[in-house]
């Protein structure tokens, strides 16, 4: 493999597994309250 096509996959691999990362802390600093989701199913589905 080139050096070039090395940085690319090191960049898109950090970018791919850091947005997850990301998106974890986000949901551990805020879950979804259970109580604000509808119990019933909505008419349209």
């Amino acid at each position: 493999m080139t050096p070039i096509a090395i940085t690319m996959l090191i960049i898109s691999l950090l970018i791919i597994w850091g947005g997850l990362a990301l998106a974890l802390v986000n949901l551990s600093r805020h879950p979804e309250d259970e109580g604000n989701l509808p119990e019933e199913i909505a008419p349209e589905l």
